[in-house]
């Protein structure tokens, strides 16, 4: 069995692998204060955008909006969407039901 001070390193050494391979930020530690800086396009709701942490919806990636029948998912979409082709960025809406 590893002492507390191995097991931290051997932790240590997986993120630093997984920053290496995946990029800085691919994955934080639960309960710290690391912030990565993230360029977001704004949900259109002041609440929405508090609760996701970074004020938006993240630029450059694959965003999944999952939750029960008639919730809003697709107006938060479609809102989001049309921000981001108001700044003059590329944005997707892809209906996989």
């Amino acid at each position: 069995m590893l002492s507390e001070s191995e097991r931290e390193k051997a932790i240590e050494a997986a993120l630093a692998q997984l920053d290496r391979q995946f990029g800085r930020g691919a994955v934080l530690r639960l309960g710290s204060n690391n912030v990565v800086p993230v360029t977001v396009i704004p949900s259109g709701s002041i609440s929405l955008d508090a609760a996701l942490g970074v004020g938006g919806f993240p630029r450059g990636r694959v965003v999944e909006v999952y939750g029960p029948e008639s919730s809003g998912k697709t107006t938060i979409a479609l809102h989001v969407v049309a921000e981001a082709h108001r700044t003059g960025a590329t944005a997707a809406f892809i209906d996989a039901e």
